[in-house]
């Protein structure tokens, strides 16, 4: 009569002991390495959506200071932001520098949007 060997009996505790233990610190890197890409991307919208938002206000005409607080409101913590006029096009760059969960890891975000000035 042939025997049967019970599931987790033996040496198989060990293997999956030995698996979890080779498994665990790839999970972990690998949970960091997603939460650290989307903390850039949502970084980078952040920056585009503030140019944008201070590319509108500046097309309507409002002082250079009140599109930087637009932009700013929107903008991540820390960000820059800049506006040039040119004849009837006006220019908002944003950059912000971003860290992330990976220790001493941090990207630039920048994000620049265009407008033309309206005409009242």
């Amino acid at each position: 009569m042939a025997r049967t060997r019970e599931p987790g009996s033996g040496s198989d505790r060990g293997t999956v002991t030995a698996e979890l233990a080779v498994a665990l610190p790839s999970m972990t890197l690998l949970l960091a390495l997603v939460l650290a890409v989307g903390s850039v991307v949502v970084g980078q919208v952040r920056c585009l959506d503030a140019a944008r938002a201070g590319a509108r206000a500046a097309a309507r005409g409002e002082a250079a200071g009140e599109v930087s607080a637009v932009a700013l409101r929107v903008a991540p913590e820390g960000a820059t932001v800049t506006m040039n006029r040119s004849g009837d096009e006006v220019v908002v760059d944003v950059v912000a520098s971003l860290d992330t969960v990976l220790p001493g890891v941090r990207f630039t975000a920048r994000s620049r949007a265009t407008a033309e000035v309206e005409r009242t």
